[in-house]
């Protein structure tokens, strides 16, 4: 039915309530005159016709005359908010406000003759471009002077040529090999690679080159630390100052890993980390290897801060693991801020309070803070029948070495009783040798002072070894051969996961009034936002028969990994192409709502979705996608016209330039210094406070608080740095001034910025001039000379030839440091090598430089 408020409907170009109004409106007015059930002034602003009806004080507009509007004079005053709001509207947003009020306060559709009890999405809300599903694009024509390699140079390079740029040349062969080792492994490319990719003549040698990085497992340590960011995994649970680890968490961070490695298809991993348990169907006991996969993977709903095992086992600590799970869900997984949903209705979003607790109802049986677990409830048992048998019969096994010594321990005892018995007087061996018959509780005063006497004759298991040597030798090696059958028991190891219970109810989830759990209000049932599921299917309230669970968070799985959902997919592609060009084609990865960035090519971010749903999800399909396009294999040179149109290379006129990330940085190193440990997977590298009060990593030796001896970490401290401990108040020095990410909860983007500690690290930091000096060693073996050594080092830091000018250079830099260090070590009496020690200086200035911690 059409509205009694005649309402008039703007042309496209006008300003629109929808489009430009509602949404200030709703950011700053709308939990007043809107979200409530009474409205404050009787004053509703949800709709333009609502507003013209206006409230007690009357319209609160008059069309065409902003001057005699209430609305406009109470937000120009400061009357609305009201005082003790901080977050005001703009003069910039006041303005917009007058314009629509002076344009005829225009709607751009006829607005609903009622809004009911729902919750109000607009036609502008629900035609958001992140919203809409995802169709394949067709590819744009292009002309013949854009020399193209797959689909992706054509959405590039039709937004080029519409602002009169081109691509740049492709870039150099070592540029290009350097560039995509360090893209996909996190590590500089090898000399032998370096020289192989550069004598190719093959033309294919670069896609082979691809291929050959994409099969490395350094692939999925480099691609699984991008995932463990936006997973917020840690190795500690944060929240309280305890700050307590987690010891089994590392499963996760491993299945995490591996699954890049497999290049497990997209839909499943998130499927696994959703509902894992779930898709086990039966009690988590004896497990199958996929089996113990699927519960490992739910990891990723345990990785909140979460205080609950630390004496902050409060109904507040719980919910805070609860909203907190589902920002990090969320941000991850669908680039959408719901958490902002949690005390009122979204501010920018078309996200009610009552969806984001029907959300809350799909996670609510297994993170129920009524039935709470704490971490230590939490573990699941790896161990399988097999195992159990196992055990059984190593164990059987140890049982029979363990007679086997103590018949020949008995035999022994006795033996060298009789031997020491002999050595005494005649006349009192029969009296001794009844006395140590005779039961200890039932021996005379006398007896006992009999065997006091002769302390030779008291021989026991415990102090055999003082009578006869060879016998204790010999008893020795079945303890040692018990101890290696043990080696053989299976290791009872764990996991942390989710889990729900089977065939119970589930809890009834409410709305808590402005968030807090103590005030609920209305019971609501499971189900996706409304915004994603336009057509009311994604429910999740009925059961599903082969699930003994609610099946609630496999279902709610299921839609996510549908052709149907417009998130999934599109988030996973935007964050794949951020970390391969620094920058996403959405620039904010976790939000792809109305405060987050615009896509700078919206078709191209849906023909990669497409391309990812329609080649089973494969993550390194995109990658060769990616990467194997002109648009990725150009020079990252400038020009005055590509500087004037598009400075930040958004257009991608130009390969832009990237700084490593922080572990990228410390692994490089490692790898060129030589010391880089590849030991993959297991429990986590610990991390200690050093004598500085610096995090260090190491085993902690506390005596009396105070650091004690070091305990040698046996190669263990070279290791990558995604195995190194992950704890939240201990952010390890080597890493923190390159922007180590903050888990709050999560990680979706994360910063790249230009500080002084980060050069002041680069010349002052123990790891870099440690690994500076073992790089030095390094050369000296590889080289005969110091001239080859410069060659060298300069091939491995910068994966390039070395010029005759930055050749001589180099040489004369080592040269005067060499006559510095040889004059300052006799002034001191030392005896260190100078050489040894210039040659180091010349390595921590390479390792130091932009051009090794910065990607062409």
């Amino acid at each position: 039915m059409a509205s009694s408020i005649n309402v008039g409907i703007a042309a496209p170009a006008n300003i629109t309530f929808e489009k430009d109004v509602q949404p200030i409106l709703k950011a700053h007015c709308f939990h007043c005159h809107g979200e409530l059930v009474e409205h404050q002034g009787e004053l509703d602003l949800r709709l333009a016709r609502l507003i013209l009806t206006g409230g007690a004080s009357g319209p609160a507009i008059v069309k065409g005359q902003p001057d005699q509007s209430l609305l406009l004079e109470y937000l120009r005053d400061g009357t609305m908010p009201p005082e003790d709001v901080t977050h005001r509207p703009s003069a910039a947003e006041i303005t917009i406000i007058r314009k629509w009020i002076a344009g005829g306060a225009m709607t751009a559709y006829e607005e609903p003759a009622s809004l009911g009890d729902g919750f109000y999405i607009t036609a502008e809300e629900r035609g958001f471009w992140a919203f809409q599903k995802i169709q394949r694009p067709e590819l744009p024509q292009l002309s013949r002077v854009f020399e193209t390699e797959n689909g992706i140079d054509h959405f590039i390079g039709a937004k080029l040529a519409a602002n009169n740029l081109a691509f740049s040349p492709r870039a150099a062969k070592s540029t290009l090999l350097r560039r995509a080792t360090l893209d996909l492994t996190g590590l500089p490319p090898t000399q032998a690679a370096l020289r192989e990719f550069k004598s190719s003549t093959n033309p294919a040698a670069y896609e082979q080159l691809v291929d050959q990085l994409l099969a490395s497992s350094s692939y999925g340590e480099r691609w699984g630390r991008h995932w463990l960011d936006a997973a917020g995994y840690a190795d500690s649970e944060g929240y309280t100052d305890a700050d307590a680890q987690r010891p089994w968490a590392f499963k996760y961070r491993d299945y995490v890993i591996a699954s890049f490695n497999n290049d497990k298809p997209y839909n499943q991993f998130v499927l696994e980390q959703l509902a894992g348990d779930e898709m086990i169907g039966k009690p988590l006991e004896n497990l199958t290897p996929r089996q113990q996969e699927w519960i490992v993977a739910t990891g990723f709903l345990r990785n909140a801060p979460d205080g609950t095992g630390s004496g902050a086992a409060t109904e507040a600590a719980r919910n805070s693991v609860v909203s907190e799970t589902i920002k990090l869900v969320t941000s991850s997984l669908v680039g959408l801020t719901v958490g902002c949903a949690q005390c009122h209705n979204h501010r920018y979003d078309p996200i009610s309070q009552a969806d984001y607790y029907r959300l809350r109802a799909v996670f609510e049986p297994a993170l129920n803070w009524k039935a709470w677990k704490t971490p230590a409830q939490r573990k699941v048992s790896l161990y399988t029948e097999a195992d159990r048998q196992r055990k059984a019969e190593v164990e059987a096994e140890v049982k029979v070495v363990a007679a086997q010594r103590t018949k020949k321990q008995q035999a022994y005892i006795a033996a060298t009783f009789e031997t020491e018995i002999a050595k005494l007087p005649s006349e009192v061996q029969t009296e001794v040798r009844t006395a140590h018959d005779t039961a200890v509780k039932d021996r005379s005063d006398a007896q006992n002072k009999l065997i006091k006497k002769y302390p030779s004759t008291v021989v026991t298991a415990g102090n055999l070894y003082l009578f006869d040597k060879k016998a204790a030798d010999d008893l020795a090696t079945f303890v040692a051969k018990q101890a290696t059958l043990r080696k053989a028991i299976p290791v009872e190891e764990y996991v942390r996961c989710l889990t729900e219970p089977h065939q119970q109810d589930p809890p009834t989830t409410f709305v808590f009034s402005r968030g807090n759990f103590s005030s609920p209000l209305t019971e609501v049932e499971p189900r996706e936002l409304a915004v994603l599921d336009p057509r009311g299917v994604a429910t999740y309230a009925d059961r599903i028969d082969s699930i003994p669970t609610t099946g609630r968070r496999y279902q709610y799985a299921q839609w996510l990994t549908s052709t149907e959902h417009p998130l999934l997919a599109r988030v996973i592609v935007n964050r794949i192409w951020t970390h391969h060009f620094g920058r996403g084609i959405v620039d904010t990865p976790g939000d792809f709502g109305a405060l987050g960035g615009r896509p700078s090519h919206p078709q191209l971010l849906d023909w990669l979705a497409a391309e990812l749903m329609q080649n089973d999800w494969s993550i390194k399909h995109i990658h060769r996608l990616i990467m194997t396009s002109a648009t990725y294999q150009q020079s990252s040179t400038r020009h005055e016209l590509g500087n004037k149109i598009d400075r930040q290379k958004r257009m991608l006129w130009s390969m832009p330039v990237r700084r490593l990330e922080t572990e990228n940085i410390r692994d490089s190193i490692l790898a060129i210094s030589g010391m880089l440990n590849t030991q993959a997977a297991g429990a986590a590298v610990p991390v200690m406070a050093d004598r500085t009060g610096q995090w260090v990593v190491g085993k902690e030796n506390l005596n009396a608080g105070r650091p004690g001896p070091v305990i040698d970490m046996l190669g263990q401290q070279y290791r990558r740095s995604v195995y190194i401990e992950v704890r939240r108040s201990r952010p390890l020095a080597v890493l923190e001034p390159f922007d180590l990410p903050t888990l709050t909860p999560n990680c979706t983007r994360r910063a790249s910025s230009t500080a002084a500690p980060q050069s002041l690290q680069m010349l002052n930091s123990e790891f870099i001039t440690q690994q500076s000096r073992h790089f030095a060693d390094r050369l000296v073996r590889l080289s005969d000379s110091t001239e080859d050594a410069i060659r060298a080092a300069w091939r491995l830091v910068y994966s390039k030839e070395i010029t005759d000018e930055q050749f001589g250079e180099a040489t004369e830099f080592i040269a005067a440091s060499q006559k510095t260090l040889t004059a300052d070590y006799q002034d001191k009496g030392l005896k260190d090598d100078a050489n040894r020690d210039a040659l180091a200086l010349f390595c921590q200035a390479l390792i130091s430089s932009n051009q090794f911690i910065y990607i062409e």
